[in-house]
């Protein structure tokens, strides 16, 4: 079955990403699902056995609340910071390979989700195996949610990889922003822990939704609302279309800065 140059190009440019992330590594792949095993264990010493933390939702112990909002929110935020600067990083191909330079942010942030996206998986079966509850023949519908996520961090990425070429400050603004981005999202409280004056605000987050959702599809902390649904897709399509939009408009300068 033929497949078209730039889907070609896309992939050669993911595998290129992967192979840079282990090239000359002992453990090589193997890695990527020991990782996020040895963080889990990591979170639930820390977070049950220090900090004491219960199960802050219908009986959900902490560990696998706090798991299964913080990888979606790791590949999220990693995307993004390897998207933004994916320009910069491969300066040396500018001008030089006649490519469509959006392809090198594609890649950056689907080496980021499909890394993460095998440690999401470890964990879920971890937990499961750990005796959690958790729904594992729900995984190809938090794979959906998980794309629907790739697709707002995309769009994102392309439009911050099209401003980092002219202001290189913004990847270092972007860590901060990150840093304060994870805390104001549901990630290690749920919803229910802030004051009811505050709890509206979380909507205005787009990554609330998809921390609550994936909760709700694979722990069942909650009913999936249906407009919910709709409005994050639209955010995410919007998204990917502003940041494509401003990434080409951008791009034809990108080499008077580089």
């Amino acid at each position: 079955m033929p497949t078209s140059p730039a889907l070609n190009l896309a992939l050669h440019f993911i595998n290129r990403e992967l192979r840079s992330r282990y090239l000359g590594s002992l453990s090589g792949g193997v890695w990527a699902l020991v990782q996020p095993l040895i963080q889990l264990a990591v979170y639930g010493a820390v977070f049950v056995y220090v900090f004491k933390a219960s199960g802050p939702v219908g009986g959900v112990g902490f560990v696998p609340f706090l798991a299964l909002g913080l990888w979606p929110w790791n590949a999220f935020a990693e995307a993004l910071m390897r998207g933004t600067t994916a320009i910069p990083d491969n300066a040396g191909l500018i001008g030089k390979v006649a490519l469509p330079r959006e392809v090198l942010v594609v890649a950056a942030v689907s080496s980021s989700f499909l890394l993460h996206g095998v440690g999401f998986c470890a964990i879920c079966i971890a937990l499961w195996l750990w005796g959690v509850p958790i729904h594992l023949l729900a995984l190809p519908l938090a794979f959906l949610t998980y794309l629907q996520l790739f697709v707002l961090a995309l769009g994102f990425a392309l439009t911050f990889a099209a401003i980092q070429v002219f202001v290189r400050d913004l990847s270092q603004v972007l860590v901060q922003v990150l840093q304060l981005w994870m805390f104001a999202s549901p990630i290690f409280y749920a919803r229910e822990f802030l004051p009811e004056r505050f709890r509206g605000w979380l909507d205005f987050n787009p990554v609330t939704h998809y921390v609550e959702t994936f909760r709700a599809i694979l722990l069942d902390t909650g009913p999936i609302g249906l407009i919910d649904q709709g409005i994050s897709l639209f955010i995410a399509l919007a998204a990917l279309a502003i940041g494509f939009t401003v990434f080409r408009r951008l791009s034809p300068r990108f080499e008077d800065f580089l």
